[in-house]
């Protein structure tokens, strides 16, 4: 994974733990309610796994927001 690559996916991961925190909800809490696993959920905001379309829609839509949203200016 490049340099680049690896701060794009940090990012997105710190932009998906603050929404997630500021909507009351504990990883648990959040993976349960997306039917993910706890620790893919862990990793992507930790920024250690990339982020495919369909999880990112499925976090997106879970927290209330828009993929767009979480993806602008990254």
């Amino acid at each position: 994974m490049s340099r680049g690559s690896h701060a794009l996916l940090m990012e997105l991961g710190k932009r998906i733990k603050r929404l997630r925190k500021k909507k009351g909800y504990t990883q648990t809490d959040l993976a349960v309610h997306l039917d993910m696993n706890r620790g893919h959920l862990s990793d992507i905001e930790r920024g250690k796994r990339e982020v495919g379309l369909i999880t990112l829609q499925v976090i997106a839509r879970g927290l209330d927001t828009t993929m767009s949203a979480l993806l602008r200016g990254l």
